[in-house]
C-alpha cells in the first residue's frame, strides 16, 4: 500500500525581506505567517513528506518566481521541494530546478498554453510537473451539458470550473475535463485546490476531490480548506487524495506534522513515520 503523504504549504509573497509566508481566504486578506525558510526548515525536522512554495502573486503581477528564496529553503530541506508560481516557460523550469527544487507546479501558463504541459513533461520527466488546478463551484447547470456535473454534500448539483490568477479570473472549463486533458498531456501529479474552501478551515471539498480521484491514474493532492487533522483524514478516506495539503493549520502552531501522522496512523491511514 502506498503511504499518504503530508505536505506543509508555504503561499509566498514579494515583500521588502524578499519573501515572506502569507494565510488568507481565498487568496485576499492575507495574514504573514513568517519567514519561507525558517517554516520550511521546521516542517523538515518534523517530518513532512515534501513541501510546496507557491509564490501566489507572481503571475497576477507578471513577474518570475523568487529564485533567491527557493534556493535559501533547498539548501535546509531534505525532502522533495515543489516549486510553482509564474512559471511560462522551460527556462524558467530549468532555472527553478538548478535552484534545488524537484518539482514544478504550472497552473496559468498551462491553461493558458496546454502544450507547455506536453513540452515540459517531454524535456524534464513527468515526475518533475505538477498541474496546479484552482477551481470553484458553479451551479449554474442548465446551459452547461458538456460539463461533469457533480452532486455536493447537500444535494445540490454543480460543475467545477478551473479559475486562474490566483483565483481571480475565471476560464470556462470544466475542472474533471482539464484534468484529463493534462494527464494525458503528460503531468505527473494534479495539485487540486478549491477556491470555495481555501483558508475556511471547513474541510477540503470531497466532492471534486473523489471525482478526480476515482476517474485520473495520476496522484491527486488535496489543497484547500485544512482546519483540523480529521480533514485530512477525510481527503484520504472520503475524498480517496493521495496526498493532503495544510497550511495554516502548520504554520500557527495548532498541530504538528508527528502529531498529524500519529493521529492518521491510529485511524488505519498508511502513512511515513
Amino acid at each position: 500500500m502506498l503511504t499518504k503523504r503530508i505536505i506543509p504549504c508555504l503561499d509566498v509573497t514579494l515583500d521588502k525581506t524578499g519573501g515572506c509566508v502569507v494565510k488568507g481566504i481565498e487568496f485576499v486578506n492575507l495574514k504573514e505567517a513568517g519567514d519561507p525558510v525558517q517554516l520550511a526548515k521546521r516542517y523538515n525536522e518534523q517530518g513532512a513528506d515534501e513541501l510546496v512554495f507557491l509564490d501566489i502573486t507572481a503571475s497576477c503581477e507578471r513577474r518570475g518566481t523568487m529564485i533567491d528564496v527557493i534556493e535559501r529553503t533547498a539548501d535546509e530541506v531534505f525532502i522533495p521541494l515543489t516549486v510553482g508560481g509564474g512559471i511560462s516557460s522551460t527556462e524558467a523550469i530549468r532555472n527553478i530546478l538548478r535552484a534545488g527544487a524537484d518539482k514544478v507546479s504550472i497552473n496559468t501558463a498551462a491553461v493558458k498554453n496546454p502544450d507547455f504541459v506536453r513540452e515540459a513533461s517531454e524535456i524534464f520527466g513527468a515526475q518533475c510537473i505538477v498541474t496546479a488546478i484552482d477551481c470553484r463551484r458553479n451551479t449554474n447547470i442548465k446551459d452547461n451539458k458538456d460539463r461533469t456535473i457533480i452532486e455536493l454534500e447537500n444535494g445540490t448539483k454543480a460543475w467545477y470550473e478551473v479559475v486562474i490568477y490566483g483565483g481571480r479570473t475565471p476560464t470556462g472549463l470544466d475542472t474533471v475535463q482539464w484534468a484529463q486533458k493534462v494527464e494525458k498531456l503528460g503531468s505527473g501529479e494534479i495539485l487540486l485546490t478549491s477556491m470555495d474552501k481555501d483558508g475556511t478551515k471547513d474541510g477540503y471539498d470531497l466532492p471534486i476531490t473523489r471525482m478526480l480521484s476515482e476517474t485520473l491514474d495520476i496522484p491527486i493532492i488535496a489543497s484547500g480548506g485544512a482546519g483540523n487533522i480529521e480533514h485530512m483524514y477525510d481527503a484520504f478516506t472520503k475524498g480517496k487524495a493521495d496526498a493532503a495539503l495544510a497550511a495554516s493549520i502548520f504554520h500557527f502552531g495548532e498541530y504538528t506534522i508527528d502529531e498529524t501522522k500519529e493521529y492518521l496512523k491510529k485511524k488505519g491511514v498508511a502513512v511515513r513515520i
